[in-house]
């Protein structure tokens, strides 16, 4: 079956960085796409990233170009998330999913809390 677990997530102040990782297992990573999706408090889930299994496509949601970059190990059957820049508005738990722009199946996600 599908697992999936994410960590790196905790507390930064605005401008800050984190690196967020998902290890995958229990399917053909390789033959994958991947996406980070994320639940800010009280609101809906919002897809963030996705990339395709070679990694030589990626695509964002347009308020994290330029300060998010997927990418992913296919020998470790990783996907990482480098956050660049964070704002308060980027705090949410994240989560990884198996698939392109999909929400489901995923993890059960690490919270990234942007704060001063």
């Amino acid at each position: 079956q599908v697992q999936l677990v994410e960590s790196g997530g905790g507390l930064v102040q605005p401008g800050g960085s984190l690196r967020l990782s998902c290890a995958a297992s229990g399917f053909t990573f390789k033959s994958s796409s991947m996406s980070w999706v994320r639940q800010a408090p009280g609101k809906g889930l919002e897809w963030v990233s996705s990339i395709i299994p070679s990694g030589g496509s990626t695509d964002y949601v347009d308020s994290v170009k330029g300060r998010f970059t997927i990418s992913r190990d296919n020998a470790k059957n990783t996907v990482s998330l480098q956050m660049n820049s964070l704002k308060p508005d980027d705090t949410a738990v994240y989560y990884c999913a198996k698939g392109w722009k999909v929400g489901y199946p995923r993890g059960q996600g690490t919270q990234v809390t942007v704060s001063s």
